[in-house]
């Protein structure tokens, strides 16, 4: 089977943009193809997500799990496991760190958890 040769035909809606017009087009079309997934990012997360964003913050695999799976029981891994953190830092008047680890240990819920529930994103 052979492909018929039809590329002068497909671009000729091209043929006469200059060379920074074709690059304007070019970031305009992936924008179109991006900003869907941008907008789904925004919305929507996974535990895995969340317990690399903990491993960025320097949590171990088994700290990020133990908090990604306390944000998972209360119902805030929608707002993300690492705001969790830095909420429950504020909070404590802690180190971040030490406050993850407590939220791991099961601590702070409670009062991470009225913070959420309070309106605070």
């Amino acid at each position: 089977m052979e492909r018929k040769d039809d590329f002068q035909e497909r671009r000729k809606h091209l043929a006469n943009l200059s060379d920074e017009q074709l690059y304007q087009r070019f970031w305009d079309l992936l924008d179109q193809v991006v900003d869907p997934l941008a907008e789904l990012a925004k919305t929507h997360t996974s535990p895995a997500i969340e317990r690399s964003v903990l491993l960025r913050m320097g949590f171990s695999s088994l700290e990020a799990k133990g908090i990604v799976e306390k944000c998972q029981q209360f119902g805030l891994l929608g707002k993300g496991a690492g705001n969790v953190v830095l909420k429950a830092s504020a909070i404590s008047g802690r180190p971040y760190r030490e406050a993850g680890l407590q939220l791991a240990e099961g601590r702070l819920w409670s009062q991470v958890e009225a913070e959420f529930a309070g309106g605070a994103k």
